[in-house]
């Protein structure tokens, strides 16, 4: 099992939900244009977007299964292990705020995203699940460093079963940020950037981070 379990990856979409609220705040905003918030079309959105999650999770999950066929299970899994723990750790300075730690996977990402973002847009303002639920789909694809760090996890589970079970235990994560995010915009926004919040959420990410690197490291080197 990887050392970052399910449980942790729950956490981790969680804590990082305020960098989440900061990062499709105003999308989620979008979905209530023209009246009030709606609780189905915040729904179908999510679900869109937790869906390219474990699709994404699924894809990682069956690299890595290739790598560790490939190059033996136990040394690659343990590599594997420490680049993710690494960028859990980095993923915490990033939303410390303290250099762009994350910078450039993100930068990779928007080559991707170039092409969708414009098809994303085309479902907005979404009034009805038909709209929410692609456009959830689509946006789940936007270079976010949490969801990169998350998906590094993902390549050290082995299969592409439990890479999208991890990465359904991160989206699980980051719902109540989001959903409060489309409910409770304004409110939200104001307490997500509150720095005591940010640098908590991202001491205990930290937290995850070395213990796991330290762990990977150690059997590593007794391998």
């Amino acid at each position: 099992m990887p050392q970052t379990t399910y449980l942790a990856l729950l956490l981790i979409g969680l804590l990082g939900g305020t960098h989440c609220a900061g990062m499709c705040g105003g999308i989620v905003g979008a979905l209530s244009f023209g009246g009030p918030p709606s609780i189905t079309l915040h729904l179908a959105y999510n679900a869109g977007r937790v869906s390219s999650y474990c699709l994404a999770g699924a894809l990682a999950g069956a690299l890595g299964e290739a790598s560790i066929a490939l190059s033996g299970p136990l040394p690659i899994r343990l590599v594997l292990s420490i680049l993710a723990n690494l960028m859990l750790i980095a993923l915490a300075f990033y939303l410390m705020g303290v250099g762009a730690a994350l910078a450039w996977p993100e930068r990779l990402g928007q080559k991707l995203w170039r092409y969708l973002q414009p098809l994303a847009r085309s479902f907005l303002p979404a009034r009805s699940f038909v709209q929410a639920f692609p456009l959830g789909l689509l946006w789940g694809w936007l270079p976010c460093g949490l969801v990169y760090s998350a998906l590094a996890n993902a390549l050290t589970s082995g299969s592409a079963l439990h890479g999208s079970g991890m990465m359904l235990a991160f989206g699980i994560g980051t719902l109540p940020n989001l959903l409060l995010a489309g409910l409770l915009a304004s409110r939200l926004h104001a307490y997500t950037r509150l720095p005591a919040v940010r640098w908590l959420s991202a001491a205990i990410i930290l937290c995850f981070g070395v213990w796991g690197l330290f762990t990977s490291t150690r059997q590593l080197l007794l391998a």
